[in-house]
């Protein structure tokens, strides 16, 4: 007979391995068990304190469930013959209590409504350890800027030579990527942090519990306002699985870009050696392992996301098992992204640009080529169509110098550029890359002084973002604070 506490009475008959395997959660499992002692203790005080149970019978529960809060879960209560760390733990506490005590944990709840509380409460920490990575690499973007505000480099369009930049103006474009991928997740976050403790099966139970006071003791902002909905429903690990889909796509964009940056055809960086890997074969090689593998990890997230979505779309109300499966997906979505940030984070700080190289592509390519047709059209009033016609076929000769801007103008404007007063040295000005960046001055643009604007801008918006972070971990941590507090005057009587 099993020792399943839950299985033994109803049904019978030793199962193959084959069956255990299918059925038990244990390997994900392993993600929610703290989470599952601190539900246990929420919800015993709040029987106590509803004297649903018992002082005495509290006080012998809650004594193990601190020992296992402080110790960890026990080794036994992983057993694989145990559908779920769930019922491992109750099995546990049940035969070290005796059954009247440790069967009655359970009054007025189902593990539905304990397992999706669970989830919460790990997805909840799993993301405010995102939030606080997502603001280092902010910070490292920042920081990295601000020596660079005047690095020239070449900006690029279909990874080709575009328009002069600075690599300020390049790593701001990524940080306010990021700070987006931040605004998400901080929204999904509150949608997260509701309780669906007190709901049981699917259809809450006649009980006098006191959802809003579990609620409160496991840091929730409230509990969910339909029993059904609370044990159904996991668009709560959908959408952070979308946030951090988007998020390691960034990701992946920019390690794309330092692996080119790093090649020998490029040398716009060299990545520190311990974020680097050799051949086995071939002495010389320093390869970008680390960026590599960031890059990769968008699949893993991808995929994690529309497997989630996939086994959602067709079930009906209320619990199904299939949302079982779900959950390995969720956790090898969202676990790693904490470390894939952090380690995104370090490439970039211990990165040495190649200030030089990257000042010496800024202008090749035609690239400050624009800035000259918007000279034709300020300075000598012609459309800019015809303009860009002009620069378009000197720069298809080959030249450009005045003798051909000339010819292409008589073609295209019906007149000579150097009869309306263009010079050599005005096409020569025009096409400096410094003057280039100068004049695109308006809000957001890659002029130095605009840089350094939206660099002070950041930073404040950085701070906010940190603050938030920092109010809501204080508030979750000083409710679980309580609720330990709580847990062990109980213990203690």
């Amino acid at each position: 007979m099993t020792r399943d506490v839950v299985r033994k009475a109803r049904l019978s008959g030793k199962r193959t391995e084959d069956i255990e395997s299918l059925l038990s959660s244990m390997e994900a499992d392993r993600n929610i068990a703290s989470s599952d002692v601190l539900v246990d203790m929420a919800h015993l005080l709040m029987l106590t304190r509803q004297k649903v149970v018992s002082e005495v019978h509290a006080k012998t529960l809650m004594r193990e469930l601190l020992m296992m809060y402080e110790s960890g879960v026990p080794a036994d209560a992983y057993d694989p013959s145990f559908e779920d760390i769930h019922a491992g733990i109750e099995t546990i506490l049940t035969r070290k209590t005796g059954g009247d005590a440790g069967g009655r944990l359970h009054i007025g709840r189902s593990r539905n409504d304990e397992v999706a509380t669970c989830l919460r409460i790990r997805t909840r920490d799993t993301v405010l350890d995102q939030l606080e990575a997502l603001a280092r690499l902010r910070e490292v973007l920042l920081n990295v800027a601000s020596e660079n505000v005047t690095s020239v480099m070449p900006g690029f369009t279909h990874l080709q030579h575009a328009q002069p930049v600075t690599l300020a103006h390049h790593l701001l474009a990524y940080e306010q990527i990021f700070a987006r991928d931040f605004d998400r997740l901080i929204e999904a976050l509150f949608r997260v942090n509701y309780s669906p403790l007190g709901s049981a099966a699917l259809a809450s139970t006649g009980y006098p519990l006191d959802r809003e006071f579990t609620a409160a003791l496991l840091g929730f902002n409230g509990y969910m306002g339909n029993s059904m909905d609370a044990v159904a429903s996991r668009d709560f690990a959908e959408e952070v699985l979308a946030c951090d889909t988007m998020l390691i796509t960034h990701v992946s964009r920019f390690c794309e870009e330092l692996i080119i940056w790093s090649s020998s055809f490029v040398r716009f960086v060299t990545l520190d050696d311990r974020y680097c890997s050799t051949s086995s074969i071939m002495p010389q090689k320093k390869n970008p392992d680390v960026a590599e593998i960031l890059r990769s990890r968008s699949g893993t997230l991808l995929g994690s996301f529309v497997s989630a979505v996939t086994i959602m779309k067709g079930l009906p109300m209320a619990y199904n098992r299939d949302m079982q499966d779900l959950n390995p997906h969720l956790w090898r979505g969202i676990i790693d992204v904490r470390r894939d940030l952090d380690l995104l984070a370090g490439m970039i700080a211990t990165a040495e640009f190649n200030l030089s190289r990257m000042e010496e592509e800024a202008g090749k390519g035609g690239s400050t080529t624009t800035e000259l047709a918007d000279t034709l059209v300020r300075e000598y009033n012609i459309p800019f169509r015809t303009a860009h016609h002009i620069v378009g076929r000197a720069v298809k000769e080959g030249a450009l110098d005045l003798a051909t801007l000339d010819r292409a103008a008589e073609e295209f404007h019906g007149e000579r550029l150097s009869s309306l007063g263009l010079t050599q040295e005005k096409i020569t000005s025009a096409l400096s890359v410094t003057r280039s960046l100068s004049v695109r001055n308006l809000p957001g643009g890659p002029a130095p002084e605009m840089v350094s604007s939206s660099l002070q801008d950041r930073r404040e918006v950085l701070a906010q973002d940190r603050e938030l972070v920092l109010d809501k971990r204080t508030k979750i941590t000083e409710s679980i604070q309580e609720l330990i507090t709580q847990a062990r005057r109980i213990a203690q009587l």
